[in-house]
């Protein structure tokens, strides 16, 4: 049996490599016409099922498992197709699961090999697929479609691709992983195709295929964008060729400049008075004279006649009872400057068993040392002890402070 297939391969190859210049022709033009080549070879293609017709009224065609080679090969960027049926995959697992399973329990062994044999080429070919189409859309999407030239047709390009990635998402959804886990059992073979290197792939092609959608939506909007203008400026061009005398206004001199022109800064920067210059002195201090003057004059009759009589009383004496907070952070401080040596805020905090949670406790001893006089703060140092973040640029992560006498 593989003696048979392993001299038709040989066979099949060799009639490609032949007659490459027919097939390469038929991959190009999309048919080939049997007038312009030899009749014998496109016969020799024909029965070796490398070229097919339709119809009888059509020219001879590629057939599509010899196209999808040639695309796979040369990486053409017409290539657009991808499989995205699934669920076909997914039965014909399970079938050959069954099967092994079966053999296995009848010590079948040899039938159980083949079985096995069969069930990894299906799993590793789906895989393979699956990275396949993936490798296409992304093909697609960093070239932009650029096999097409009009935007309105890479929009449609663009929507054909997310409806291929929804179909791929959703049969990939039908892989039941404790299905297969029930299937596979405790069986070393199965568990290791349908368990772990299955749900691996499956798992990284998911992650990927969300990712393909996404950088799909953010370019289908700037196709979007990209056509909104387009109309815009080919409506102005119309406009233009059906009124050839169209003058643009003087927005400029409107009152109220549209916001389409009104997107340059300001020509005339903002200004200020200019106190050293002496020609404005007088105007200047007749400005600040009457800032300052209160004239009683200018207020109105009914209010210079009112007479207010004010009573002064003695002030009420109240405290501010002091925050307990403030008072601990004050005998920290004491507690520096007695001992004289380098200590942290934190250990203090848990050394005294204070109440005070860790955070507020550090505000108040940074805004105390930030609130003490010049001439007092100069005797403390103080130092921040953390991190820079990670993900933010410029932001230090400060865990606890230490307090030391300069």
């Amino acid at each position: 049996m593989s003696n048979n297939l392993h001299q038709a391969g040989v066979k099949l190859l060799k009639q490609l490599s032949r007659h490459a210049d027919v097939v390469m022709d038929a991959y190009l033009a999309g048919s080939v016409s049997e007038s312009t080549h030899d009749v014998a070879v496109i016969e020799k293609l024909k029965k070796s099922g490398i070229l097919w017709r339709p119809e009888p009224d059509e020219e001879l065609r590629l057939k599509r498992s010899v196209r999808a080679l040639l695309e796979e090969a040369l990486s053409d960027e017409r290539n657009r197709q991808i499989d995205s049926n699934v669920g076909s995959a997914f039965s014909t697992i399970k079938t050959l699961a069954d099967h092994y399973k079966e053999a296995r329990h009848n010590i079948d062994y040899s039938a159980a090999e083949a079985y096995l044999a069969d069930l990894s080429e299906h799993v590793y070919s789906f895989t393979d697929s699956l990275r396949y189409s993936i490798r296409v859309l992304w093909s697609r999407i960093n070239n932009e479609f650029g096999y097409v030239g009009s935007i309105n047709a890479k929009i449609r390009e663009n929507e054909l691709a997310q409806s291929q990635v929804s179909e791929l998402l959703n049969g990939l959804e039908m892989f039941q992983f404790s299905e297969l886990s029930e299937i596979a059992g405790d069986i070393r073979e199965l568990r290791r195709l349908l368990v772990t290197n299955l749900q691996e792939t499956l798992s990284q092609c998911t992650q990927e295929v969300s990712a393909v959608q996404g950088r799909l939506l953010e370019l289908l909007g700037r196709f979007r964008q990209i056509q909104g203008r387009t109309r815009l400026l080919k409506g102005f061009l119309l406009h233009t060729d059906l009124h050839p005398d169209y003058q643009p206004e003087n927005h400029v001199g409107h009152k109220h400049v549209p916001r389409l022109f009104n997107c340059a800064e300001a020509i005339i920067k903002p200004a200020s008075v200019d106190v050293h210059n002496s020609q404005h002195e007088l105007t200047l201090l007749d400005t600040v004279s009457k800032i300052k003057a209160i004239s009683r004059d200018l207020l109105p009759s009914k209010v210079r006649e009112h007479n207010v009589e004010t009573t002064m009383t003695a002030v009420e004496d109240f405290d501010i009872p002091d925050n307990p907070l403030k008072l601990a952070v004050d005998e920290y401080f004491c507690e520096v400057i007695d001992s004289g040596l380098r200590q942290s805020a934190l250990e203090y905090l848990q050394a005294n068993k204070l109440e005070w949670e860790s955070e507020n406790w550090l505000y108040q001893v940074i805004g105390g040392y930030e609130g003490l006089p010049d001439e007092h703060k100069a005797y403390f140092e103080l130092e921040p002890i953390g991190e820079p973040d990670p993900v933010y640029n410029g932001n230090f992560m400060i865990h606890d402070v230490e307090l030391w006498l300069a």
